[in-house]
């Protein structure tokens, strides 16, 4: 079993660069981001050539935070803003070597959000398409992000169908599944042919994996039964220091 540090979360008190170091340090075999978009992506590159890590994925831009924005493709009205924001993240992908990146929707609801969403999402997909990038869409649940658009794997494996790009892939994060839906062995089974990335945390604290109502070392063997390969991403929130908690690590595998 492979895992890669999340580094939105882990380390997130240190330069990007730093933090792609901490997580080789940490016996991590990639690492994965949110929006990197302060650190010049030749620090970053360069940081990944010296560990031998891959970044995995990172995310389109929020918008304007201060104004609430989290995520912009599935808000009419803000399809340029929301263009613009994924080339910006198709150039920095290509950069760093990364291969897959996070189409973040944003608030909105109805059919002319989806609309909009699956515009854009068709928009980056052919985009993506001439430097090999993976599309990913992930539901978000609703206790952490009442409104958001995307909230249920129905819902964006719908949306994956629709479209029928072969670089859109679902985001399963075990944590927001685990909020939203329960089972989440069964719904990585039925999804598993949709599924570009894998992500965890505790439920419901969204601490390491070692507590909480999912029984990690069970799906952890279940995702490995199912011949999953790639890194599964540590996206949890450290209570206090990155390296303190990480005897999961051992325990779990």
């Amino acid at each position: 079993m492979q895992f890669s540090a999340n580094l939105g979360f882990l380390w997130a008190d240190r330069p990007l660069p730093d933090a792609i170091r901490a997580a080789k340090a940490a016996g991590f075999h990639a690492v994965e981001c949110h929006w990197p978009y302060d650190t010049p992506a030749v620090e970053v590159k360069a940081a990944l050539a010296e560990t031998g890590l891959d970044m995995l994925g990172l995310n389109t831009r929020r918008g304007n935070v201060e104004n609430g924005d989290n995520g912009l493709s599935a808000i009419p009205g803000r399809e340029a803003e929301a263009r613009a924001a994924i080339d910006e993240a198709i150039a920095y992908a290509v950069q760093i070597g990364a291969g897959k990146i996070h189409v973040m929707a944003g608030f909105g609801q109805g059919a002319s959000a989806r609309q909009t969403f699956v515009d854009n999402l068709n928009y980056a997909c052919g985009k993506g398409a001439k430097h090999d990038l993976t599309m990913l869409i992930e539901p978000l649940n609703q206790h952490d992000a009442p409104g958001y658009f995307l909230q249920t794997t129905s819902q964006a494996a719908n949306i994956i169908e629709t479209i029928g790009a072969p670089n859109l892939k679902l985001m399963f994060d075990c944590y927001h599944v685990g909020r939203t839906e329960g089972d989440v062995i069964t719904r990585l089974q039925e999804l598993l042919p949709i599924i570009g990335h894998i992500q965890f945390a505790s439920v419901p604290d969204r601490g390491t994996p070692d507590h909480g109502e999912i029984d990690y070392r069970s799906v952890f063997s279940e995702i490995e039964g199912f011949g999953w390969s790639a890194p599964l991403g540590a996206e949890y929130k450290p209570q206090g220091d990155t390296d303190a908690s990480l005897s999961w690590m051992s325990a779990l595998v």
